[in-house]
């Protein structure tokens, strides 16, 4: 199989300086503020984004430590399949965000309810469409009895560098 790379078009900005006490959902982070800066080269993408009052932010989860197939999520105490979680520690260190886009100025984004580490590279942005992006939930797995947790739960440091 063939290597993919990617190219940041930008950084994340947040008051988070390490994983360790870090939100682990944006709906954990409500009102957390922060910036993204977009690098000038790419800049020009950003138009019309100003009317979308959510966007999701594609990032490289920089911090993470490598991949594990099987990993003990935050909000439990079993070993769960990485795909059956939100886990860093993954094959790709992708890292996804739904934020709320507060302004833009210039090259930069103000957002909200941020839970990612200052300093992450940013890999991409999409528009965040309540018709393309919400399903009815149905089943969300082992996560039925834990997801009460999330309001509390923060990033211990177990995917760390």
């Amino acid at each position: 199989m063939n290597e993919i790379n990617y190219k940041p078009i930008g950084i994340i900005h947040s008051p988070f300086r390490e994983p360790h006490g870090t939100p682990i959902q944006p709906s954990a982070a409500r009102d957390v503020e922060g910036t993204v800066e977009i690098f000038p080269e790419y800049a020009e993408g950003l138009k019309d984004i100003e009317g979308f009052s959510h966007i999701i932010l594609i990032c490289h989860l920089h911090l993470s430590k490598g991949c594990f197939l099987k990993v003990t999520p935050y909000m439990d105490n079993k070993v769960r399949g990485v795909f059956a979680t939100r886990a860093p520690a993954r094959p790709n260190s992708i890292g996804i965000s739904t934020v709320r886009l507060v302004r833009i100025e210039g090259g930069k984004l103000y957002i909200r309810d941020l839970d990612i580490v200052d300093g992450t590279p940013l890999l991409d942005i999409k528009p965040y469409v309540p018709e393309f992006d919400m399903r009815e939930i149905v089943q969300i797995g082992w996560l039925e009895k834990n997801v009460h947790k999330l309001q509390k739960a923060k990033d211990d440091g177990r995917f760390v560098k």
